[in-house]
């Protein structure tokens, strides 16, 4: 009998973690090591130069013969370079050799990745610079070194980087506020993550056969199938034979490089599904979830399956999004979102719960545009989303405590007493105090927030980078405030007081899907209701914004211009890309098909009227009509859309241009499936050139 693994036997086992660091590293480098990963310090070239050595023997004996240095530049997914570790030697063999020079710093061409103006084309020259606190990990044959990634004069190229300058802001700064609060042997203060991931899975030869899914990424036509998800039995359903196959391979891979994928189940819509890892510092989570993405795909293509990973991949049925669980903790281990057993506890909880209520308020517009791009704007505000409109759901227990602070009133929770301080109220708090609500962006959920608007695709790191900063300026405010005052009790309850009246309109514990919402939200709140990207993106520039994240050095003015014209333009190549797709497939295979059924369906009524002139034919008559009503209609549709895309050109920058497309391109593109998916209900299903919504969507079994 064969010797039996655990998962504890080979998880991470492809992960140069800190248990391959004590084993293979002297105590002394080991040490140093650890000073740079937790308090930044800076890391000598010697020890550089053991680490490399050790990362290197450890590599090859795990079968690794190359290098990368891994990175997540502006394009949305991850890129890597390899380098083999061999070196000539003397007598004409190679030696396997990687030093600290090449573990800390690499030089990548940067000359095709994105830069919104942060570089000319022909200055091709970028930087990689090693990550110490991810951990180095195997994949494949390859050594990946997660690293930042910056241009030849210093500018972020990448997600990374000022993902770790607002972790350091936000750090900065809640440890201003606890040592207010005693806390003096708190070190550091970290953001947790853990991010849900939605998906589909269907057959590769499904995907294969449809032109918009392999070009795009979602199906630009289908009819609605006889089924969807009326019948809410997919959610939590059992897990089919394949499906369960493809998750029991992929939880495997995900162990083996650390990734702690915790729950799966089948989601809302047939063939959609759901991952969930266990928390982890922002950082290493959005390291994590990007590696889950590119296994989810590559593992899937084991199976014969495809995995999409859009927002919106078929309409009609619920889009796939990624909810971003974010909570602060310390160096200690004290979950700084949860009510604590002592009045200063509580107290704590209630300032640094403000802090972010306030952050979510002033930079609402942050977080929508942190989540913008094509495909979301079609999911944000259906039904299993919740719309642009950010808001704060708190429950009515942790409400009503907040609204007897703001009156100086009695809370009529478990003791009728005046709230100052949390004193007799938050110990007696429930966890789990009241009904998770589904529909709110921006939900608390006991000792977290779980911030749903963000689209499967998206990388976490643009969301928590404007959490941070955001959650990071509220407490700076509030920590020069007190710092300075003479009763820090009394100056305490005012802010906080304050806080609530001032940004309760953010508040809202009701249906976020009630068509009547965004207009009480807009009109009689002042929220903001950014529907699309090009509605959003220009406001990363507002000097509110702008203002903030420089102030706490997150991002440069250069790097903020950089990521509005870099996000405008991939919004802009995404639909003009779905839009030929559309004009090829409506042009070359859609209309002929119709054509061909249309013709012969006149030519078996002319065979019938042969056989029986008196025969009416009705049926075929009107069949025919329509479908040459239907062709024709397609045909103008995509003479229109091909017109509104070469009016692009005119657009003289990329803020119209997005503009033209939100107003022109998208609404004609709608115009132009109507009569396809009609046609397609109206053609016999051989003619039709590809798969419908009912092959793919229940193609899996």
């Amino acid at each position: 009998m064969g010797t039996l693994f655990t998962v504890s036997d080979y998880f991470g086992s492809l992960v140069f973690d800190d248990r391959v660091m004590k084993a293979h590293l002297s105590a002394d480098v080991y040490h140093t090591l650890k000073k740079t990963i937790d308090e930044g310090a800076k890391l000598d070239i010697g020890v550089a130069n053991a680490v490399a050595d050790a990362m290197k023997d450890w590599a090859v004996s795990k079968g690794a013969t190359h290098y990368t240095h891994w990175f997540q530049p502006l394009t949305g997914i991850t890129a890597e370079k390899h380098d083999s570790f061999i070196s000539g030697s003397p007598d004409g063999g190679v030696i396997m050799e990687f030093s600290g020079k090449e573990l800390i710093k690499g030089e990548p061409d940067a000359s095709s990745f994105p830069s919104g103006g942060l570089r000319a084309t022909f200055e091709a020259r970028g930087y990689t610079a090693w990550d110490p606190t991810s951990y180095a990990f195997i994949k494949g044959k390859t050594l990946c070194i997660p690293t930042a990634f910056c241009s030849y004069d210093g500018n972020a190229l990448d997600k990374k980087t000022p993902l770790l300058r607002s972790m350091e802001a936000l750090n900065r700064q809640a440890l201003r506020v606890l040592k207010l609060f005693g806390n003096e042997d708190v070190k550091c203060v970290r953001p947790s993550v853990g991010p849900e991931q939605e998906y589909f899975l269907i057959t590769k030869e499904m995907y294969e056969k449809r032109p918009d899914l392999r070009f795009t990424g979602r199906t630009l036509f289908g009819a609605k199938p006889p089924k969807g998800q009326e019948m809410d039995d997919h959610y939590f359903g059992a897990i089919k034979p394949a499906v369960a196959a493809f998750m029991e391979d992929l939880n495997e891979e995900l162990w083996k490089l650390g990734i702690p994928a915790k729950t799966e189940h089948n989601e809302v819509a047939p063939a959609q599904h759901e991952l969930a890892p266990i928390y982890e510092t922002v950082n290493i989570a959005t390291d994590h979830n990007q590696l889950t993405m590119e296994m989810m795909q590559k593992v899937a293509a084991r199976h014969g399956l495809v995995c999409l990973l859009h927002e919106k991949p078929f309409a009609g049925v619920n889009g796939s999004g990624k909810h971003n669980n974010w909570s602060l903790s310390t160096d200690t281990g004290k979950n700084l979102l949860s009510p604590g057993d002592t009045p200063y506890e509580n107290a704590q909880f209630l300032l640094f719960l403000c802090a972010v209520i306030k952050a979510v308020d002033d930079y609402q517009d942050l977080l929508r545009i942190a989540v913008a791009t094509a495909g979301n704007d079609h999911r944000l505000g259906a039904n299993e989303a919740p719309p642009a409109v950010v808001s704060i759901f708190l429950g009515d227990e942790l409400s009503a405590v907040l609204k007897a602070i703001e009156t100086d009133t009695p809370y009529e929770g478990a003791k009728k007493t005046r709230v100052k301080l949390g004193v007799d109220v938050l110990p007696k708090f429930n966890r789990d105090n009241t009904d998770r609500n589904r529909t709110s962006p921006f939900a608390f959920t006991g000792n977290k927030f779980e911030f749903r608007m963000l689209g499967s695709s998206n990388s976490i790191a643009c969301t928590n980078i404007m959490l941070n900063s955001a959650v990071a300026e509220s407490l700076k405010i509030y920590a020069d405030r007190l710092e300075g005052a003479e009763d820090f009790e009394q100056a305490l309850h005012e802010m906080i007081k304050k806080t609530i009246k001032d940004h309760k309109h953010i508040i809202f514990n009701g249906n976020g899907y009630d068509e009547s919402w965004t207009d009480v939200a807009t009109k009689e709140r002042g929220l903001l209701n950014y529907r699309t990207t090009p509605d959003c993106m220009p406001h990363l520039l507002d000097k509110k914004n702008v203002d903030m994240l420089m102030s706490h050095k997150v991002y440069t003015e250069a790097e903020l211009k950089s990521r509005c014209d870099i996000m405008l333009e991939n919004y802009c190549k995404a639909v003009v890309i779905e839009a030929n797709t559309m004009v090829g497939m409506a042009r070359t295979q859609i209309a002929p098909a119709i054509e061909r059924y249309a013709a012969d369906v006149a030519k078996s009524a002319g065979f019938k009227k042969s056989l029986d002139p008196d025969i009416s034919c009705g049926y075929e008559a009107g069949l025919v009509k329509r479908l040459s009503k239907l062709t024709d209609e397609i045909a103008a549709k995509t003479d229109e859309l091909e017109d509104a895309l070469l009016s692009l050109h005119d657009a003289g920058d990329i803020i119209r241009e997005s503009e033209m497309i939100r107003d022109e391109v998208l609404p004609v593109m709608s115009e132009l499936r109507l009569p396809c998916d009609e046609a397609e209900r109206l053609t016999e299903k051989s003619y039709w050139p590809f798969p419908t919504y009912a092959d793919i969507l229940f193609s899996v079994n």
